[in-house]
Formats: C-alpha cells, sequence, structure tokens
C-alpha cells in the first residue's frame, strides 16, 4: 500500500468518524435532534441524555431532570451538589469544560452553558436543600451566559420562588475562579471563598462554595444561600438547572 494511498483511507476514515459522531444517540430521533432537555420525550424519565445546542458541533451529554415534583420536567441540568465527594473548588478551565460525574455532583462547563443560552429564551431553576430535609426554590426568567471574552457572564430577569432572592447581587457579574480573578472586588473572591462564580463584591449566595455540614462558624465559604440561611449555614444539596421557554 503507498504512502498516497494510506493517507486517503486515512481521511476518508476521519470524516466517516465525524459523520458518525454527529448521529443521536440511540433511541433519539434521527430528524430532529434535542437542542435541550426539553426536547426529550417527560415520559423517558430523568437521567443522562446526548443533545445538540445550535453551536455545538457534536453534541454533549447532559443530565435532564424529567420528574422532579411540581417542576414538570424537560430541565437540563448545570449543577449539582449532593455529598461533598466532588471538589468545586477548581481553576478557569475545569469551570470551562465542566467536570464530575453527570448522575451524582457536577458543573457542566460554563462553555456548554454558553451555547445552551444562546439558543433562546432561558429561565433558571435553582432547587435547595437544608439538613433537616427543609426545601426551597428561586426561579429567574431570561437567564443568560456570555462567551469566553464576557468572561462567562451571567445576566437574568425576574425571580420568584420561597428561598428569597440572593442571586440579585450576582446578575452582570463576570465569573471567578481561584485563578481567574474578575470580580468587582479589591480582593480575590473565588480564593476567599472557596469556589468558582458570578462573584460580585463578594456574595451572597456560593452554590459552588465547601460542602459543610449545616451549621457552621466558617461563614461565606460553605454552601450558602443568604435570603433563607444566612452565611452561616451550609446547604446539603443544590440542584441548578435551565428551562427553554
Amino acid at each position: 500500500m503507498t504512502f498516497t494511498l494510506v493517507i486517503a483511507v486515512v481521511l476518508n476514515l476521519t470524516i466517516f468518524l465525524s459523520i458518525f459522531d454527529s448521529f443521536p444517540i440511540e433511541g433519539e430521533d434521527f430528524i430532529r435532534r434535542p437542542l435541550d432537555c426539553g426536547d426529550i420525550d417527560i415520559k423517558r424519565g430523568s437521567g443522562v441524555y446526548k443533545i445538540y445546542p445550535e453551536n455545538s458541533r457534536y453534541g454533549f451529554n447532559v443530565y435532564c431532570d424529567m420528574d422532579t415534583e411540581d417542576v414538570d420536567g424537560g430541565w437540563t441540568v448545570f449543577q449539582r451538589r449532593l455529598n461533598g465527594k466532588v471538589s468545586f473548588n477548581r481553576g478557569w478551565s475545569d469551570y470551562k469544560d465542566g467536570f464530575g460525574t453527570l448522575k451524582s455532583e457536577h458543573w457542566l462547563g460554563n462553555e456548554k452553558l454558553h451555547n445552551l443560552t444562546s439558543q433562546g429564551s432561558y429561565e433558571l431553576l435553582i432547587m435547595m436543600e437544608d439538613f433537616s430535609n427543609e426545601n426551597r426554590y428561586a426561579k429567574y426568567t431570561n437567564f443568560k451566559i456570555g462567551d469566553e471574552k464576557t468572561k462567562f457572564k451571567m445576566t437574568f430577569s425576574t425571580y420568584t420562588g420561597d428561598a428569597g432572592d440572593s442571586l440579585a447581587h450576582h446578575n452582570g457579574r463576570k465569573f471567578s475562579t481561584k485563578d481567574q480573578d474578575n470580580d468587582d472586588h479589591s480582593g480575590p473572591c473565588a480564593k476567599w471563598h472557596k469556589g468558582g462564580w458570578w462573584y460580585g463584591a463578594c456574595h451572597t449566595a456560593n452554590l459552588n462554595g465547601l460542602y459543610l455540614a449545616g451549621n457552621d462558624s466558617a461563614s461565606t465559604i460553605g454552601i450558602n444561600w443568604k435570603a433563607w440561611k444566612g452565611y452561616n449555614y451550609s446547604l446539603e444539596s443544590t440542584t441548578m438547572m435551565i428551562r427553554r421557554k
């Protein structure tokens, strides 16, 4: 086999694999690929599915919440805190690309969040639970994440819910991590508060902070939602998810 023929075979194989990789996963509609979890039949239940946002060439896997009580399904999950087994005190690259396990604790990735929220109007739902099994929620309209040039700036509109609006301080803020300080404080908020987040000066919500068990004197570094539990309480679990309107 000549060198030229080998090159031709490799090129053809690359093209074939590229086309094959763009196909939907087993069981998905070959005619209309899902842009997000809202395009997947709710009856299939919660789980990991492959989606194909408009700005994502090959698509990627996400966890879809289809059956949490009172939220109607079709939600694309991008953050979950459950047990502290995954560290969220990470650098810019990890938060850009995502980390963790989709069926458990994870951050989907800021680049993916940008791709998703650029294709329409999205609402954000944050579900929270404390160590006494009390649940609260916060919902926001017109949720959007900018691209990396904007430092993945977060914007949103109206709040509804029963947790109190702890996210208002973070509206219009850039994302910061321990190795990239983009906040509005003279000091490094992400280093101080132990997680990547849209810090201002510094926070009233810190859902990517350290996993601490409930009441803790180490205020502001845990999984805080100030309007509900204050700074001296770290929540047991949180889920952040979006759905197209």
